[in-house]
């Protein structure tokens, strides 16, 4: 183990230090991060009430502008780096240490909601204000980030850790621009992205606020999620071969219809998936047939098979179970089933046990309740997961709904959200 990493290790042993009784009772305003959050989600803002501040577009570079106006208001030191993500950096006591991180994105989907990325940030902004109202100078450097397009692949937090390749520079994105050329447009240089990348070491903590982007938290009542981690993700691409023939002189029980086995094949998968314990989850969401004419019987499915768990061990037993059960499908239709794997995995990231714990010591001691959950959408901490110590806070969703105009969460649970990231942040930095 280096020096560098042991004194991180060092630190850590500091986890679980109460902040004192001053601090424990600096909570977050739930009227500034409101404020805010409606003066962001008005810039791309759309006719269907939706945000159109996609990753790259002229409204994400206004976006992008008023967060830094709130950064330097705050009296951080601003910096883009060379992907284009933004820094604010306050100094520490012994600014030489490596900084604790959190933050999250602002870029939205094509009619997208308010809240997905800019809780994170405008809670993080909230943190860096109740320290500098409070006059808490902490030991680390603290460096609130705002990664791009995380919507389009986690392009900022993958450029940080060194794992954004030339091919993706050459992606088209919903701007329409490539990533290489809106990290170009966003004050970026995608020529020298290998000279911003971050190592094992060079981060002490990363914590990501967040919306749940499910229904958990609100159904069961509870205000904060303790993110166990974020699921890994395969997919596989499956062809179902039966036969063409027509649909009105081709008898029932001579048939070898590619949807029938299909449909099979749908229903298996949840089948299996739901056989396991846990909250792991499958989807079949693409289904195409061919020749796709109402007069004749499809010949050919190709569909999609999304596996999805904390555990990649586990993601490959299921897969394992319904590859099995396909060849059964198999001899009940006639037809012939093939799996593509595909190369756009994402592997579990787990957050570490010691950030889970001081989420919960924080959260408890503002009375709130929590819970421990997995995280089923990406998000940019599964990157920093990598190559730092990673947290995940989670704040209830109306409804469970994301990406959408109807996204909402109460200011409330805003609040709720950046006070325990700011208990959390001042645990790691070993504050009595």
């Amino acid at each position: 183990m280096s020096m560098r990493r042991s004194a991180i290790c060092t630190v850590f042993l500091l986890f679980l230090a109460v902040a004192s009784s001053a601090q424990s009772a600096i909570i977050a305003d739930a009227s500034r991060m409101e404020s805010r959050i409606r003066a962001l989600s008005k810039v791309g803002l759309n006719a269907n009430g939706g945000s159109d501040r996609v990753a790259f577009s002229d409204h994400d570079k206004r976006g992008r502008e008023y967060i830094i106006g709130l950064m330097k208001s705050a009296g951080l030191s601003v910096s883009v780096d060379f992907a284009g993500n933004i820094i604010g950096r306050r100094k520490g006591r012994s600014d030489e240490l490596p900084p604790i991180m959190f933050g999250s994105h602002i870029d939205t989907v094509p009619n997208g909601g308010a809240y997905d990325g800019c809780v994170g940030v405008i809670g993080a902004l909230e943190v860096i204000d109740l320290l500098n109202e409070n006059k808490i100078e902490t030991q680390h450097p603290l460096e609130v980030v705002v990664f791009v397009d995380e919507e389009g692949g986690l392009t900022g937090s993958r450029a940080l850790i060194g794992d954004l390749g030339d091919e993706a520079l050459r992606v088209k994105s919903q701007s329409g621009k490539t990533i290489g050329e809106g990290i170009s447009f966003l004050g970026g240089d995608p020529d020298r992205l290998s000279e911003m990348v971050r190592k094992e070491g060079d981060i002490a903590a990363f914590i990501e606020l967040h919306i749940e982007q499910g229904g958990t938290l609100e159904s069961t009542s509870t205000n904060i999620g303790v993110v166990e981690g974020i699921v890994g993700i395969e997919w596989w691409e499956v062809t179902i071969e039966g036969f063409s023939n027509h649909a009105g002189t081709t008898p029932m029980k001579g048939r070898r219809d590619a949807v029938i086995a299909g449909s099979m094949f749908a229903l298996m998968v949840n089948k299996v998936v739901n056989s396991y314990s846990g909250s792991q989850v499958g989807t079949v969401g693409r289904f195409y047939a061919e020749p796709g004419a109402p007069n004749v019987i499809p010949g050919k499915v190709t569909l999609s098979l999304e596996l999805r768990d904390l555990s990649a061990e586990k993601i490959f037993r299921m897969y394992s179970a319904i590859e099995k059960r396909a060849i059964e499908i198999e001899g009940e239709t006639g037809t012939d089933i093939t799996f593509r794997h595909l190369d756009v995995s994402a592997l579990p990231a787990l957050t570490d046990e010691r950030i889970k714990t001081a989420i919960e010591a924080s959260a408890e001691g503002l009375g709130l309740s929590y819970k421990r959950t997995p995280s089923g959408a990406g998000h940019d901490a599964q990157d920093l997961a990598k190559i730092a110590p990673t947290g995940m806070i989670f704040v209830p969703s109306k409804g469970g709904i994301s990406h959408s105009p109807d996204e909402y969460t109460s200011a409330q649970d805003m609040a709720n959200g950046a006070s325990v990231l700011l208990r959390t942040v001042l645990a790691i930095d070993g504050k009595e």
